[in-house]
């Protein structure tokens, strides 16, 4: 069962099961229409949450099932990328291998074509202390700092640019670049640096496949991507949080960071293709997508954190042109 909450200028949003939508409705009028798929489900976490989640071999098998789903939902060239963090066994101070299962699980998906293009890192040095029971009770482990983001395929060749998700170049490189001297020749790595290869202004760097959301060493300059700095969502004065906490509503705790939808949407799509978040939490990949000019599809199965993500559409300064399915409407101001 599925029912529209709300629809804008790009996009609607959905609440109800992801899964059930996804093969009695999305399979049906958006087959092969969506050039990204990005998300970050449910984590594999042995204590439950309001958000839902399952674990062990229930969450594997899970897992592996939205192959072929996605496959068939994903242009030819299309991506799919997915957060994840790690899991632990349950009890026990040591780390699970449920994400990777669940990876090789995906890609070996005999009724899907998905393959592995590349792996990211995002890391959260903000992350509250995790396992809490191994970290800061016993004091055996250290911080859980971040997550995996996983790029997939249907093809070896998916559509993407990284000359639109280029870090701004360094202090040095900038010096380097005004006085066109620099020693060329043979590396100890061995590489052949010509005498023309740092000479073109190419209007930055390109991108690691390492999110450093917020800076490592105090005294470096971080150099994310210009998108991925524009979307940040760790500032608690933008416009969803100061309204979370003026309605006193508590947000998803498990948003997804809003500069990796940012960087992805930027990198693997252009304007008016279709992005898909089949787990959408409090909706950030609708909103980034808004922003973007892509039109978005998002699915969630709470209410609440459904009705919660209505709050960013109306962000005086998205000019979402937001329309709210008025039934069973929930009051929010």
């Amino acid at each position: 069962m599925k029912r529209k909450l709300y629809e804008t200028n790009y996009g609607k949003l959905f609440v109800g099961d992801s899964l059930d939508i996804s093969k009695n409705y999305l399979s049906r009028y958006y087959q092969k229409k969506f050039q990204l798929i990005i998300t970050s489900p449910p984590f594999p976490l042995n204590a439950k949450k309001k958000y839902g989640n399952l674990n062990g071999s229930n969450y594997l098998q899970w897992f592996i099932n939205l192959a072929p789903i996605f496959n068939e939902l994903l242009t030819d060239d299309g991506s799919l990328v997915i957060e994840i963090g790690n899991a632990w066994e349950e009890f026990r101070p040591v780390q699970s291998l449920l994400h990777l299962e669940c990876l090789f699980g995906m890609v070996n998906n005999t009724n899907s074509d998905l393959r592995l293009i590349q792996e990211f890192i995002s890391y959260n040095p903000s992350r509250l202390p995790s396992p809490a029971q191994w970290v800061t009770v016993n004091r055996l482990r250290t911080v859980d700092s971040y997550t995996h983001v996983w790029w997939m395929s249907k093809t070896d060749y998916p559509k993407a640019d990284n000359s639109k998700v280029l870090r701004p170049y360094s202090k040095s490189m900038k010096k380097l670049l005004k006085s066109q001297n620099f020693n060329a020749g043979k590396r100890p790595s061995e590489h052949d640096i010509s005498e023309k290869a740092f000479a073109k202004d190419n209007g930055g760097s390109i991108a690691h496949n390492l999110f450093e959301l917020e800076t490592i060493d105090d005294k470096r300059e971080v150099r994310l991507p210009h998108n991925v700095l524009s979307f940040s969502n760790t500032n608690s004065n933008d416009y969803f949080l100061r309204k979370c906490r003026e309605e006193k509503i508590t947000p998803h705790p498990a948003r997804m960071h809003a500069g990796l939808v940012g960087f992805f949407a930027e990198f693997l799509t252009d304007e008016g293709d279709f992005i898909l978040d089949p787990f959408a939490g409090s909706n950030t990949t609708g909103f980034v997508a808004e922003k973007l000019k892509r039109n978005w599809v998002s699915v969630e199965i709470n209410e609440d954190y459904a009705y919660d993500s209505i709050i960013r559409f109306k962000d005086p300064e998205l000019n979402a042109n937001l329309k709210i399915n008025p039934t069973k409407m929930r009051g929010i101001s």
